[in-house]
């Protein structure tokens, strides 16, 4: 959709639909950005997050990326210090200053440094031997990756690599909480199924991509070593938003997606009291009155949503969503219907409809506090 917009929008003179920052996505829970990353990562269209953390910001994940980048490009010394680092191979920070101060006397790459013929009159042969271990190291990975194609393959030398470099034990050995490293570890689990998808080219069912041509998984890993880059410039500041509404208050964009208006989304898990068979009891009319707050309260939220737009709003729901590890059915949420989208089909000026929709849906608030 922020593509197509784009598209429009570059065909037409003036500013309409030309920069990434003038589009946001919201939603209303932090777990709904990690598809849109996914997504915005595939499109290659940069992005930031805003309200939460990006599940790519995650230091398990930019630890990877960091190996990802290196294999991109042996020139990226940032990427080289976190992955020679992470984890930790016996290198310690004065032979990587030792090195650092090499590789700035000869103008060249940490990576350039570790195989350059006189460094062994800058570092103890022992610190050398780690360094080349570590460089062949880097290297062949390079070369296995270039030729490994198809999910499968992909996936299985992801496997082997973590293993080869202890990547599990590196994170149970550095959090306190047993639970909180099988966290992080199913995250890298999940990171690299996602990488083999993209090497096979298959679908990916939260996003409902299109399927693509498979790719090697050093194209892959230049695509997200690229990525990772275009994100980290905390210059370049012409980036997609992704947002919950809670973190969107007091902000707008001239172009607003509303994703995942979906019931049992938003509004958020919400139990209808009335529903309830039986006759109605005390506890059951306070039950009732927190259900209508609650739901008062969504309704807020989704007016949030809509007033965060200045030009064009377009709101999206789910047919399936995710209940624990099943797809369920989904339906549209009751607040769409309340908007009342459907009931004119005369083309009006964007702003005009956003205005209207804003008066309706104050209107609604109103009247329900009231």
């Amino acid at each position: 959709r922020i593509q197509s917009l784009r598209a429009d929008g570059l065909a037409q003179p003036g500013p309409q639909f030309k920069e990434l920052r003038d589009f946001a996505v919201l939603y209303r829970a932090n777990h709904l950005s990690k598809p849109l990353e996914k997504a915005l990562r595939k499109a290659a269209i940069p992005y930031k997050v805003s309200g939460g953390q990006s599940f790519f910001d995650r230091a398990e994940i930019r630890d990877l990326c960091a190996w990802f980048r290196l294999w991109a490009n042996n020139d990226d010394d940032p990427a080289f210090l976190r992955a020679i680092t992470s984890p930790k191979r016996g290198i310690g920070h004065q032979t990587l200053g030792s090195l650092g101060s090499f590789a700035t006397r000869y103008k060249i790459s940490l990576f350039e440094a570790l195989f350059a013929s006189s460094l062994g009159a800058a570092l103890p042969a022992r610190a050398v031997g780690s360094l080349h271990e570590f460089g062949r190291f880097v290297n062949d990975l390079q070369f296995r990756a270039r030729q490994t194609q198809g999910a499968e393959d992909a996936l299985a030398f992801l496997h082997a690599w973590l293993q080869d470099i202890a990547y599990e034990k590196h994170l149970y050995d550095g959090e306190d909480s047993p639970q909180i490293a099988a966290a992080k570890w199913a995250n890298v689990m999940e990171f690299c199924e996602w990488m083999a998808q993209r090497c096979g080219g298959q679908v990916d069912d939260d996003i409902l991509v299109m399927q693509t041509a498979a790719k090697n998984l050093l194209e892959v890993a230049q695509t997200i070593a690229l990525l990772s880059t275009l994100n980290e410039r905390e210059k370049d500041q012409n980036v997609v938003t992704l947002s919950t509404l809670h973190a969107a208050k007091g902000l707008e964009w001239p172009h607003v997606m509303l994703v995942g208006v979906t019931e049992g989304m938003l509004p958020f898990k919400m139990d209808d009291g009335a529903d309830k068979p039986g006759g109605s009891t005390r506890a059951d009319e306070a039950a009732n009155l927190e259900t209508a707050e609650r739901l008062q309260e969504e309704r807020r939220l989704m007016y949030v949503g809509i007033t965060r737009a200045q030009r064009t709003l377009s709101v999206s729901w789910t047919k399936r969503r995710k209940k624990g590890r099943d797809l369920v059915a989904a339906q549209p949420s009751r607040f769409i219907a309340e908007m009342a989208l459907d009931q004119n089909t005369v083309k009006e000026d964007p702003r005009e409809k956003l205005r209207a929709l804003r008066a309706e849906f104050a209107a609604r608030a109103a009247q329900s506090a009231g």
